[in-house]
Formats: structure tokens, C-alpha cells, sequence
């Protein structure tokens, strides 16, 4: 079942608030779809005209570096940071993402229940279809390959910004790349 634009911004909104996020969508244009993450970084526009979340839209960073908080990196070089991960793992992440430390605790400082939570995340996937794949830079192995396990107390990431941590899930579908980041300074 498609998902509305109202239901998607209002998921989005309600679960990154608090975060530093950039969550953001733009068009897949290119068969490797890194270049249209890099496209994405660079503030590309949502080919819906649906609104994200960007806290670091107004930094005055921002006129040097268009690409800020991330740092320019050629196509090879994220790829070598990203693994692919289950469907599953990327609801996961999503709700990891909703605060500092990429961890499922974050949910506790929500009103709602897991399960209401889980909707949204889930609300927020639909956009992309039921054949998008997804990509992190958090490594949480889990016990199957392309999983992320949540109830580790070990894990690491692959930084692609100039914050101390980031972290984040890529969506990438036939005709959609979405990017669900958060970054830290500890």
C-alpha cells in the first residue's frame, strides 16, 4: 500500500525532532546509485516535493562546503563504508536514529509504544517499495549476514561527515535514494 505524503513528513518529523538529522530523499538517475547519494548530500531536491529534515541546512558552512556536515568523498570511497543490510535491520536503524548513540533505548523518551514506533519507521520504508535495498555505515553484526543486531553492546561506524559520529541508513529504490543520518560531537 502506497504512502501518503502527509503520513511519511509527519513520521519523519515526529521521530528525528529531537536528533541532528539529515534525512532527505532525491531522484536515482544513475545506475550506481552512490553518485546520487552524493547528489543527495549535496541538497539535491526530493522529486516528490516532499520535506525532510536538514538542521544543517542554514550553517554558514554550508556556502563553502555545500555538501556539510558531510564530507566530499569520491564514489569508491563510500561504498567501502557502507554495508547492505535486511529490511528488517533497516527499521531497526531507523529507530536507533533517533537520538545520539544509534541505539533502540532512544525509544524510551517517546510517549508512544515500540509498536506505534515501529509504524512509523515502517510508514517511512513504504515510500520506497517492497524491492528497495538498504545500506548503513554502522557495523552491529548480527548473527545472519546483512543483519544489524541492536542488543550488542559493541559497535563501530564508518564516518562520512565532519562530526566526531555519524551514522545513518541509505534507501535505495528503483527511482528514490533516501538518507536517514545523524550525527554527534562527543
Amino acid at each position: 500500500m502506497p504512502v501518503d505524503q502527509t503520513s511519511w513528513e509527519a513520521a519523519v518529523r515526529h521521530l528525528y525532532e529531537d536528533a541532528y538529522p539529515y534525512d532527505a530523499t532525491g531522484p536515482r538517475r544513475h545506475g550506481t546509485w552512490l553518485l546520487d547519494v552524493l547528489a543527495l548530500m549535496a541538497r539535491t531536491s526530493d522529486p516528490r516535493g516532499w520535506t525532510g529534515l536538514d538542521d544543517a541546512a542554514q550553517n554558514p558552512e554550508r556556502e563553502a562546503f555545500p555538501t556539510y556536515p558531510f564530507v566530499t568523498h569520491p564514489p569508491e570511497y563510500i561504498a567501502s563504508r557502507l554495508q547492505e543490510i535486511d529490511r528488517n535491520s533497516a527499521e531497526n536503524l531507523l529507530l536507533a536514529l533517533t537520538d545520539d548513540g544509534c541505539t533502540l533505548s532512544n525509544l524510551s523518551r517517546f510517549a508512544e509504544s515500540e509498536a506505534e514506533l515501529r509504524a512509523m519507521a515502517r510508514t517511512i520504508l513504504t515510500r520506497y517499495g517492497d524491492s528497495a535495498c538498504f545500506h548503513t555505515n554502522v557495523k552491529r553484526p548480527g548473527h545472519a549476514s546483512g543483519t544489524l543486531d541492536f542488543t550488542s553492546s559493541g559497535w563501530a561506524y564508518s564516518p562520512l561527515s565532519v562530526y566526531s559520529e555519524d551514522y545513518g541508513l541509505i534507501v535505495v529504490s528503483a527511482t528514490e535514494v533516501g538518507m536517514f543520518w545523524n550525527f554527534a560531537d562527543h
